[in-house]
């Protein structure tokens, strides 16, 4: 008995969207990074990208538990000296609700 390879030509990629909206970001983060690495099909690899898209309306709405929105911060530091940044999770949806989303799921992969 041989083992099957997947081949390049054989993986099927399929949209996936996905609403926002009064979700949680932890388990919306979780579900999206399970798709677009492709652990939910039969044929993955772990050497092929067999993920499929995936699209998120709603950013703006999603959720956090407990006292999270005033006290999860986001850093980021430009590479010169003084240039450490912080932000608050409230400030970011202000500023740009799909971050938040993209550095959830990006931690994930």
């Amino acid at each position: 008995m041989k083992t099957k390879t997947t081949k390049k030509s054989e993986i099927k990629r399929s949209w996936h969207l996905f609403d926002a909206e009064n979700k949680i970001l932890g388990r919306l983060a979780t579900q999206i990074a399970a798709l677009l690495m492709g652990k939910t099909k039969a044929y993955f690899v772990n050497n092929l990208d067999c993920g499929d898209y995936v699209v998120v309306i709603n950013a703006g709405q999603v959720r956090v538990s407990g006292r999270k929105t005033k006290q999860k911060k986001y850093y980021r530091h430009s590479g010169y000296p003084g240039g450490f940044k912080e932000i608050t999770f409230e400030k970011q949806m202000a500023r740009d609700p799909k971050k938040i989303i993209r550095h959830a799921v990006a931690g994930m992969l």
